[in-house]
């Protein structure tokens, strides 16, 4: 009997499990449980996104806009800031834009 099709997100948990410090794996998995409704999970995944690769700049706004929608504004403004200035050692304007965005919506 042919096993069963394994889900996205088990896919991806096989991924950062095999190389933890890949942030498009965890970056994907963080989507992923953000998405599918798991915002403790997507937490964590973020938490350790921005601890380990500090220069991923999509990581910052996504988590910070978790977040937000789980109302705790001041982790979020947190996080939006230490985006922003990652965003301008990177000179990822965009990003910057978008991080001041949601920091402004919060204040």
């Amino acid at each position: 009997m042919p096993d069963q099709k394994k889900t996205r997100r088990q896919m991806l948990e096989e991924f950062v499990a095999k190389k933890p410090d890949d942030a498009f794996s965890r970056y994907g998995l963080a989507m992923e449980c953000m998405n599918s409704g798991d915002p403790s999970a997507a937490d964590g995944h973020f938490r350790v996104l921005v601890e380990r690769n500090a220069d991923y700049i999509p990581a910052y706004l996504m988590y910070g806009q978790l977040l937000a929608r789980e109302s705790r504004n001041e982790e979020a403004r947190q996080v939006l800031s230490n985006g922003i200035v990652a965003a301008d050692k990177k000179g990822d304007q965009h990003a910057r834009s978008e991080m001041e965005t949601l920091l402004g919506e919060l204040s």
